[in-house]
């Protein structure tokens, strides 16, 4: 069984930096999809980024373009998304989510149909 694990939350100023990671046991994230949504309090859940090895494809929501980046880190076998700029409306539980073994998914904006399984998310808030 797929298990995912997001960390790197916490609480940052208006302007700031965090770096949040997706890990994985038992399962090498470099041969998968691998999806960032976040879900604001009382708002339904958005794909943010998604990435995929096989061609390089890699998707950012308008929302966050220029100012998050998702990469793989091999080394630590983790899917990475630095969030630079950050905004009171980046706030947030962060997701990553995978489709394994599909790998067909981020052929654009991620959707929550296409991934079948998910970390239990970590807390961003923007916030002075």
């Amino acid at each position: 069984q797929v298990q995912l694990v997001e960390s790197g939350g916490g609480l940052v100023q208006p302007g700031g930096s965090l770096r949040l990671s997706c890990a994985a046991d038992r399962f090498t994230l470099d041969n998968y999809v691998i999806a960032w949504f976040r879900q604001a309090p009382g708002k339904k859940r958005e794909g943010v980024s998604c990435i995929r090895s096989r061609d390089g494809n890699i998707y950012y929501a308008d929302s966050v373009k220029g100012r998050f980046t998702i990469s793989r880190n091999n080394a630590n076998n983790t899917v990475d998304l630095q969030m630079n700029s950050l905004k009171p409306e980046d706030t947030a539980v962060y997701y990553c989510a995978t489709d394994w073994p599909g790998g067909s998914a981020c052929r654009g904006v991620p959707r929550q149909t296409e991934y079948d399984y998910w970390g239990q998310g970590t807390h961003v808030t923007v916030s002075s």
